[in-house]
C-alpha cells in the first residue's frame, strides 16, 4: 500500500459547529426554492469555500452530528446532553443540505446515528495516520484536543488560532492526553457532565499534574489529603464516594477511534465533484452567481469569466 508523505495534512472538519454558528449569525432572509430557510447552508458554504480556497486540501473529511439524541453515550448516561433543545425542523433540513453540498464537492462525509462527530473525527484521524497523514482538526472544541499527537494540530478557524499537542497545556492547564480525565473530574457543562462534586478546573489540573491520570489518582486517593491544595481532604472523600461516577464520566469524555467508516475513501483523498448534483443544489438553495462560481471553481468545473455585476 502506498502512503502519503508524513507531512501531508488530513483536514477533519467539525461541520456541526460551523452550521450552528451560521444558523445563529446569518440573517433569515435566505430561502430555498420551496420557501424554507437556508441561512445556515449559505453561511456554512461560505466557510467551506474559504477553507477549500485557502488550503486546497487533498485529504479531507467533514463530520456531522446525527447522534445528538441516539449515540451510545445516552445509553450509559441518559442525562448526557439533556440540557440541549432538539434542533428545529428548519435546521435539520439545512444539515441535510450541508451534507449534500459536501458530497457534491467530492468530500468524504462522515455521519452516524451511534457515534458523534468527535468520534468520527477521532476514527478518521486514527485511520489517516496509517496512511502517513497528520491531522488538522478544524474546530474550537476542547474535547478534540485529546486526539492531538506530536505532528497534529487543531485550528479554531473563526479566530484563526492553531495549536499542536504541545500547546494544549497552555490553553487548558493539562496535557492533550489528559483532556478526557480532566473533563471527567471537573465536568463539562456543555455536555451536561457534572464531574466529581467539589472539583473545579484548577483542582482537576493540579490533581492530574501530580498523579498523571485519573486511574493513578483513584489508586492513590489516600495521598490526596496531603496535597497543598485547598479542600484536599474533602476532595479525597468525594473521590472515594464518586469513584464509579468518575469512571463513567470518562467513558463519556473519551473520544472513540474505532467507528466503522465503510463509505470513506482510503486516506480520505478528495474525490471528483458531481457537477449535476452541485448544479441542482445551487438552483434549489438559490445561491447567487458569485457563490455558484466559487462552488464550481472549488469543484474543478470550468466556468466562464464573471461579469462586473455578479455578486453572492
Amino acid at each position: 500500500m502506498s502512503t502519503a508523505p508524513a507531512s501531508a495534512p488530513l483536514y477533519l472538519v467539525d461541520a456541526s459547529l460551523y452550521v450552528f454558528r451560521a444558523w445563529h449569525s446569518m440573517p433569515d432572509e435566505f430561502q430555498d426554492s420551496q420557501g424554507w430557510p437556508v441561512n445556515a447552508v449559505h453561511g456554512f458554504a461560505r466557510f467551506l469555500l474559504d477553507l477549500l480556497e485557502r488550503e486546497r486540501p487533498r485529504h479531507i473529511a467533514v463530520a456531522f452530528d446525527e447522534a445528538l439524541d441516539s449515540c451510545f453515550r445516552h445509553r450509559i448516561y441518559p442525562a448526557y446532553k439533556a440540557n440541549r433543545d432538539p434542533a428545529p425542523d428548519e435546521l435539520r433540513r439545512q444539515f441535510a443540505h450541508c451534507k449534500a453540498l459536501c458530497a457534491a464537492l467530492g468530500l468524504d462525509v462522515l455521519a452516524d446515528r451511534e457515534y458523534e462527530a468527535d468520534d468520527l473525527i477521532g476514527t478518521a484521524l486514527h485511520a489517516g495516520r496509517g496512511h502517513g497523514l497528520r491531522g488538522v482538526i478544524v474546530s474550537a472544541d476542547k474535547d478534540l484536543s485529546q486526539l492531538l499527537l506530536e505532528h497534529d494540530e487543531q485550528w479554531d478557524y473563526a479566530r484563526n488560532q492553531r495549536w499542536g499537542a504541545a500547546g494544549v497545556k497552555a490553553r487548558h492547564g493539562v496535557h492533550a492526553h489528559q483532556i478526557a480525565d480532566y473533563l471527567a473530574l471537573c465536568g463539562d457543562a456543555v455536555d451536561n457532565i457534572p464531574g466529581v462534586s467539589g472539583i473545579g478546573t484548577k483542582s482537576a489540573a493540579v490533581l492530574l499534574s501530580h498523579f498523571g491520570s485519573l486511574d493513578a489518582l483513584l489508586e492513590r486517593i489516600d495521598e490526596v489529603p496531603f496535597l497543598r491544595l485547598r479542600g484536599a481532604a474533602t476532595m479525597a472523600v468525594r473521590l472515594r464516594e464518586q469513584r464509579e461516577l468518575a469512571l463513567l464520566f470518562r467513558q463519556l469524555t473519551t473520544i472513540a477511534v474505532d467507528v466503522p467508516l465503510a463509505t470513506a475513501r482510503p486516506g480520505f483523498t478528495r474525490g471528483n465533484a458531481d457537477a449535476d448534483m452541485l448544479g441542482g443544489l445551487c438552483d434549489a438553495l438559490r445561491f447567487g452567481p458569485m457563490t455558484r462560481r466559487r462552488l464550481l471553481s472549488a469543484a474543478g468545473i470550468e466556468t466562464s469569466s464573471p461579469s462586473a455585476n455578479e455578486f453572492a
